[in-house]
């Protein structure tokens, strides 16, 4: 457990819910996607991210995402779900997730996304401000949950 919470950036738990389930007896592979949005949502949250962009115009967009399914998940259980930043260029920006499960001490799933800077006032991607990317190297360096 604790690769997972010292690999990530920002961590959450997360309690597997029963009608997460599918009829195949496991958690369904479209919940995955929520755990990466959830934690996603969660890393900008610490960026202070929403009044960046109220402020500015400029936040993210995500422009695609990835999964792969380690094992499944079932009821009952809780996962650790974390993100880091694993590369920035000029104008995005991958995140790797993870999903752990408490109950197996094993990796569930691994996952990316890719996150553009984007300017909502002028409709169009652009480069990561400064201020945005310091408060992310920030963040990355100071680390843990």
């Amino acid at each position: 457990m604790e690769e997972v919470l010292t690999a990530c950036t920002v961590t959450m738990n997360v309690p597997v819910a029963w009608g997460e389930m599918d009829a195949m007896g496991h958690v369904n592979n479209i919940i995955y996607f929520r755990y990466f949005e959830s934690i996603r949502i969660h890393y900008f949250e610490r960026l202070g991210l929403s009044d960046y962009t109220k402020e500015t115009g400029i936040g993210i967009i995500l422009a695609s995402t990835e999964c792969r399914f380690k094992m499944p998940l079932q009821y009952p259980d809780t996962v650790i779900v974390g993100t880091k930043i694993l590369t920035m260029e000029e104008d995005r920006f991958i995140m790797g997730h993870e999903v752990f499960s408490t109950k197996t001490k094993r990796i569930a799933a691994e996952g990316e996304g890719v996150v553009v800077t984007y300017d909502y006032r002028n409709n169009k991607k652009v480069p990561i401000p400064e201020a945005l990317r310091k408060k992310i190297l920030d963040l990355e360096k100071m680390g843990g949950a």
